[in-house]
């Protein structure tokens, strides 16, 4: 169960990076980012009001350090994907999204077994083959690259703190970690004096808000029932939906070792799913 449920987190949040990366080149990345958070806060103010459940004051310190990390994740990320490509932004803010949980994980006590073990160590090779860039396109070469490590420190922190929130919130914790985002969204936007008003053009950050949920929620209950670091990882291979998109619609090259990368990346959630 933990292992599907991540791999539905890993495929909404590649979609949601797409649609965040393409609209993003049109749109400021904080209008973006804030309209998809406005879209998230109020879904999940219905369904935490339907599931119940309470926060304690250790919750709500994990849901805003979640929400810290997700709205500095989202910024990040959305303007890197608007300045480079895409399959390569995303999967370099993929490794410090793997990296950060299964190092806490694994320092907090997670023992994964051999098999999975193995997996985890294919996943990152897997997702430094797909973000090295065409050899043969100087021109985006770097594109994007420190906005998409500060992107990883952001939701690698955001899953990490997740995966320590209790289970008698419900999903309380979802509304704070939204409002936190917002707040520290807005505050940039303004200190930077950067549009931040959702407009026309950002109009599709609609649908990220919807898979934005999704991803949460689905991450959020694979941690129920598997090892963080080991889910976590699965996650982080969210890259491989956006490459593909960006390659069937934008039409993207894939290199030799990209595709090379998405196989081995398929292998590391075999051996995961085995162990």
């Amino acid at each position: 169960m933990a292992i599907v449920l991540s791999l539905l987190s890993a495929l909404a949040y590649g979609v949601s990076d797409f649609v965040g990366g393409t609209t993003s080149k049109r749109a400021s990345p904080w209008q973006v980012a804030i309209l998809a958070q406005c879209v998230s806060l109020v879904l999940m103010l219905g369904v935490a009001a339907t599931v119940g459940g309470r926060l304690t004051g250790h919750d709500i310190a994990m849901a805003v350090i979640a929400g810290l990390g997700n709205g500095l994740g989202a910024v990040f990320l959305y303007r890197g994907l608007a300045g480079g490509r895409m399959s390569v932004v995303a999967p370099i803010s993929a490794v410090g999204t793997a990296l950060i949980p299964v190092v806490m994980g694994l320092g907090l006590g997670d023992r994964p077994g051999l098999v999975a073990g193995a997996g985890i160590l294919c996943a990152f090779p897997a997702i430094a083959m797909i973000s090295r860039p065409p050899a043969d396109d100087p021109s985006h070469r770097g594109g994007g690259v420190l906005d998409a490590v500060l992107a990883g420190v952001g939701f690698g922190t955001l899953f990490t703190a997740l995966a320590h929130v209790g289970d008698g919130t419900g999903l309380w914790h979802f509304p704070v970690i939204y409002v936190t985002s917002l707040i520290l969204l807005v505050t940039t936007a303004v200190t930077f004096r950067q549009p931040w008003r959702p407009n026309r053009a950002s109009r599709p950050a609609l649908a990220m808000g919807v898979l934005s949920v999704i991803a949460g929620v689905t991450f959020f209950l694979s941690t129920r029932y598997g090892l963080l670091s080991v889910v976590a990882v699965v996650s982080s291979l969210y890259p491989a939906a956006t490459v593909l998109l960006a390659a069937s619609l934008l039409r993207e090259r894939i290199a030799a070792w990209q595709g090379i990368g998405l196989i081995l990346a398929t292998l590391a959630v075999s051996l995961v799913a085995l162990g």
